[in-house]
């Protein structure tokens, strides 16, 4: 038979557990500092999880600045949006820019902005002729690497009375780039 002669001392134990609070207030913060911290790089750009993305006047260009930014995350992704058909001289026959003139400046004054497309049918449909698209984000080059949507859908539409222009990227946009 074994006898076991414990003493109670009340000092140590106290030590003993203030340090197993300490142990314990650390890990608490330790992992929230985590979640925040990995909660703080989301993109916050207004693209809904489908299969399609629908780009309109309030996300436009926070959604163009993302796949400007970050190309091969989209590579492949669906796109659906409207604009106006923009060509300069040295596109191909193919290419085209689905534009929105994005506002710059409190007095109305604005900068062409959009995606550059490749489409078989560009050329039935000529310049500032308002059509709707549907395609798939690929990387490709025109004066250095960007993403291009390959037109799948192109229809011809009328020029919406509203909502024809987009604005700069709001606050809720968090550059890609900034993800470490």
């Amino acid at each position: 038979m074994f006898i076991y002669n414990v003493k109670f001392n009340g000092k140590s134990f106290v030590k003993i557990l203030l340090i197993i609070v300490a142990i314990a207030i650390t890990i608490y913060f330790a992992v929230s500092a985590y979640k925040i911290y990995n909660n703080s790089f989301k993109v916050k750009d207004n693209i809904k999880e489908s299969d399609v993305m629908y780009l309109t006047s309030e996300n436009y260009t926070n959604i163009l600045k993302s796949v400007h930014d970050d190309v091969d995350t989209y590579i492949g992704k669906k796109i659906c949006f409207t604009g106006y058909v923009y060509r300069l001289l040295d596109f191909k026959e193919t290419e085209f820019v689905l534009a929105r003139d994005m506002i710059i400046s409190s007095d109305m004054q604005t900068l062409i902005v959009g995606f550059l497309c490749d489409s078989k049918n560009a050329k039935d449909f000529p310049d500032q002729s308002w059509v709707e698209i549907t395609g798939e984000i690929s990387q490709g080059s025109y004066h250095g690497n960007m993403p291009i949507i390959q037109v799948n859908e192109i229809k011809q539409i009328e020029k919406p009375e509203n909502d024809i222009y987009v604005y700069p990227p709001d606050d809720t946009y968090v550059p890609t780039s900034a993800i470490f």
